[in-house]
């Protein structure tokens, strides 16, 4: 009898001790270790962390309450092992295998805006703030001439490689992977009509960008125009002028708060300074949008070579053809600079 009465203890203890493991497993891998003060939150997983850091991190942000049971349900599923960076989206509530699961296989891609900058130093910046690599690193590459050879630019020119346009990048995307993907990008948008019309202009493809970065310059505010502004210069091109662009001065001296350019800032020795010398720059002084580039590729058939703001700062132009008509516009403008006390 005694034999019986402890097989049935042993059976019994077995049964509850399984039902106990079965429940404490269950409550490792489905109780809620989640909990957000919002719906749902951005998690990154920075590249070389090892697990104790992702976890470290998981606790430190907020993301789960129990680092323990995240521990041995990521231990079980292996996850430890195969720690993948990137930007995931973490939901309110998860429990352990949901968010394992969530953070091995689904990061989310972010869109990137590669905007008209003033300088890549400015880009640099801009997208750096949204993606893993620094500011530094990728400046290290534009700035290194073999690098940029590989792709057919030097460090100067290879700012026109870059077509301003939001993109879709996953967030530990490197800066090389990044450059990569711009001229990818760069040869999409140079298709062979684009390339035929800066032949029938007699431009490069960079030419046309730094072209089209001086016509953006002079005409911000209004795109309509920016064609008969491209005609312009094509004009002065042409005919052996100097463009005499008063953006390409305050780009060469480096100080964008300039409203009026004076003859004073004509004397700054750079080859950004078109009024002293011939021909385009050799770089773009911004990152033009691609509809200044389209104006460039189909700038406008007329005769004018000179150009002057209007007196009633809609952000419109006067263009002549002969420098008497220009004088009288150029002086108007003056006028008018001169009543609203913009003196520099």
């Amino acid at each position: 009898m005694k034999p019986v009465r402890f097989l049935l203890g042993l059976g019994l203890c077995l049964t509850l001790g399984a039902a106990w493991l079965t429940w404490d497993y269950s409550q490792r891998f489905l109780k809620p270790n989640v909990q957000l003060s919002e719906s749902s939150t951005e998690f990154f997983i920075r590249s070389q962390w090892s697990f104790t850091e992702l976890l470290q991190n998981l606790h430190k942000e907020g993301v789960i309450t129990d680092s323990a049971s995240f521990r041995w349900v990521a231990t079980y599923k292996k996850f430890d092992i195969n720690v993948q960076p990137g930007r995931y989206i973490i939901l309110d509530g998860m429990n352990n295998n949901q968010l394992v699961n969530v953070l091995r296989s689904q990061n989310t891609p972010i869109d990137v805006l590669v905007k008209s900058a003033r300088t890549t130093s400015e880009l640099a910046k801009s997208v750096s703030s949204v993606l893993e690599f620094s500011e530094e690193d990728l400046m290290d590459l534009i700035s290194n001439d073999g690098f940029c050879e590989r792709y057919g630019f030097s460090s100067i020119t290879i700012s026109t490689i870059f077509i301003p346009n939001t993109y879709e990048f996953y967030w530990n995307t490197t800066a090389e992977e990044f450059m990569e993907r711009m001229a990818r990008e760069y040869k999409r948008y140079w298709n062979e009509d684009r390339i035929n019309k800066a032949k029938k202009i007699g431009l490069s493809q960079s030419q046309v960008t730094i072209l089209a970065s001086i016509v953006q310059s002079e005409q911000a505010a209004h795109s309509d125009e920016r064609p008969i502004v491209a005609g312009l210069y094509l004009n002065r091109i042409k005919k052996g002028m100097r463009l005499e662009s008063d953006p390409t001065l305050i780009f060469a001296l480096g100080d964008f708060s300039i409203k009026r350019v004076l003859n004073a800032h004509k004397k700054v020795d750079s080859p950004y300074n078109t009024y002293m010398h011939s021909g385009l720059p050799p770089g773009p002084i911004l990152l033009p949008q691609q509809s200044s580039i389209d104006a460039v590729l189909n700038a406008a058939d007329h005769n004018y070579i000179f150009m002057c703001a209007k007196e009633d700062f809609s952000g419109y132009h006067y263009f002549s053809s002969n420098y008497r008509q220009h004088l009288n516009y150029a002086r108007r403008y003056q006028r008018a600079l001169n009543q609203r006390k913009v003196y520099r």
